[in-house]
């Protein structure tokens, strides 16, 4: 069997143009052998808010259960998912707040700042879509909710190395240039990278 990827579509719209750039990445992947399972979070059932902060536990729905299981198992992370005021979703950011919890995606060590980093051994590739033309976003915003997503929480929890991959802007895009964007996805997923 090949590589194991967990594809997570961060988008809430199940008929999202990130959903159609998930699926190619995702057929290309398979070709090439890998064993991909899928998690639409715009169809899973759970409540995005962390209503308690770690103060308290939430227990988790069936779902994110069923997530963290597939965390568990993944060698490599996609997730697809659009920039919106700079950053990730509500949906993706409350789905990593419920989910990559303390004592599966890192541990905070008895004493001193440091801590452990329970996702070591994986690696992710983001595949980001904005309407903001990729040199605004690099110049004028400095790559805010890549560094965020990178930085802040995957490589927190041991995730390296993070690719990125941007896609627009979309806005005002022709068909002909989202249609290369999918095939893109594809040649991503062929090459597991």
């Amino acid at each position: 069997m090949g590589k194991r990827i967990l594809l997570i579509v961060g988008h809430p719209d199940p008929e999202s143009y990130c959903t159609a750039l998930a699926e190619r990445y995702a057929a290309g992947a398979k070709r090439s052998g890998a064993d991909v399972r899928v998690l639409e979070l715009g169809r899973l059932a759970f409540d995005p808010v962390l209503k308690y902060g770690y103060k308290r536990r939430m227990e988790l729905e069936d779902d994110l259960a069923a997530a963290q299981e597939a965390v568990r198992w993944a060698e490599h992370l996609v997730l697809v998912y659009p920039t919106w005021w700079g950053t990730m979703p509500a949906l993706l950011k409350g789905f990593f707040d419920r989910v990559f919890l303390p004592g599966f995606a890192f541990r905070y060590r008895e004493s001193g700042a440091l801590w452990d980093k329970l996702l070591t051994g994986r690696t992710a590739r983001l595949i980001v879509t904005m309407d903001t033309p990729p040199l605004i976003n690099r110049w004028l915003y400095g790559h805010a909710g890549h560094k965020v997503m990178k930085r802040n929480i995957l490589r927190f929890c041991g995730i390296r190395p993070v690719r990125v991959t941007e896609v627009g802007p979309v806005r005002g895009s022709t068909e002909q240039r989202r249609r290369a964007w999918l095939d893109l996805a594809e040649r991503l997923g062929e090459r597991l990278a």
